[in-house]
């Protein structure tokens, strides 16, 4: 990696560690600051509320020029997210990604993923499908989920 992808890296992580999101937390994995630990609690309101959501993030050697790649560590039953954990998500796609584009203004796009899933974009349709025609049991199976692995 580059040293002003490192060093980009670091700012980023200081800027996050001296004023943190609400209720997202970020430590680098050990002593590896391209290696990301972040934890997005469920927002208030919905089935993931009251789970705490583990996630990694890590920076590849073309960052920034290149997306960070990021994936749920923790179990999630959401339409955008599937079973290995990978995000759909507008702000990670490569034909979108912008290099300014801050690390912050990417774990508050998922943390509003969360909130508000984008079933026209979705990861795994046969969750998408229920989010969008049985809403009911979407929450119930999401909450379970919640529940089950992310407490």
């Amino acid at each position: 990696m580059s040293s002003a992808g490192t060093r980009r890296i670091q700012k980023e992580l200081s800027e996050l560690v001296k004023t943190p999101l609400d209720d997202i937390s970020v430590s680098p994995n050990g002593d590896n600051i391209h290696t990301w630990k972040v934890v997005i609690k469920g927002p208030d309101g919905t089935p993931y509320s009251g789970g705490k959501f583990a996630m990694s993030v890590e920076f590849g050697d073309s960052f920034p020029f290149k997306p960070p790649t990021v994936s749920f560590t923790t179990k999630t039953y959401h339409p955008n997210i599937d079973t290995d954990g990978n995000i759909c998500i507008a702000v990670l796609k490569p034909d979108v990604w912008k290099p300014a584009t801050k690390i912050a203004s990417v774990l508050l796009a998922i943390q509003d993923l969360l909130d508000a899933p984008n079933p026209d974009d979705p990861l795994v349709a046969s969750i998408a499908d229920q989010y969008r025609n049985d809403r009911k049991a979407f929450d119930q199976k999401a909450a379970e989920f919640t529940k089950k692995y992310a407490s």
